[in-house]
């Protein structure tokens, strides 16, 4: 099992739509990230739009993959492109893990 956390910025004017698209994921896209390996997602965010990702998978890149591959990432991602700074609309593609560098357990 592998942690992953990652930044990403979300734009100023759009944080109050993102925390309510947020309270509402599709089932449809929350059924494939299971499915694909992702455990434990969690997204936190900062007043000044900086967005704080973290899951659990035993294979990054099969989850990145399984993701990628499904029709519901992709409705998913377009809607989600118009939030994010600086990812030329590809949010998907903004996941570069961080470096764990200390863990309690």
């Amino acid at each position: 099992m592998r942690r992953i956390c990652f930044l990403l910025k979300v734009k100023q004017d759009r944080l109050d739509e993102y925390k309510r698209r947020h309270a509402a994921v599709w089932p449809e896209m929350l059924d494939a990230l299971r499915e694909t390996g992702w455990r434990d997602y969690s997204l936190f965010l900062r007043p000044d739009g900086l967005l704080v990702g973290y899951f659990e998978t035993d294979d990054l890149a099969a989850a990145l993959a399984g993701m990628a591959a499904t029709d519901v990432n992709s409705r998913w991602q377009a809607e989600m492109a118009p939030f994010f700074e600086g990812l030329d609309g590809q949010p998907d593609e903004g996941i570069v893990p961080l470096e764990e560098v200390f863990h309690l357990d």
